[in-house]
């Protein structure tokens, strides 16, 4: 449930990076991209403390991190392949 609840926040990150990108009259393409490392960081941050703080093994975090990352960030990959 917490990997869902996580992709879930990187799928409302990605919302706000284009509603801003939307209301600062940026390209909504360049906004989908910028995103990306931003939820690397946000993915990587939930890793650490999966392993820090949770108390599980890097090997067992590391499927999930792939996950918690792939999807919003292919998303946004998609987002902007079609608008570019």
């Amino acid at each position: 449930m917490h990997t869902v609840i996580v992709i879930g926040i990187g799928l409302v990150l990605l919302g706000v990076c284009l509603a801003l990108a939307r209301f600062m009259d940026k390209s909504l393409a360049i906004a989908a991209l910028v995103f990306i490392p931003i939820w690397l960081l946000g993915a990587a941050i939930n890793l650490w403390m999966g392993v820090a703080r949770a108390g599980y093994s890097l090997g067992e975090e590391i499927p999930f991190f792939l996950i918690v990352f792939a999807v919003p960030a292919v998303i946004a990959a998609l987002i902007w392949w079609k608008l570019s």
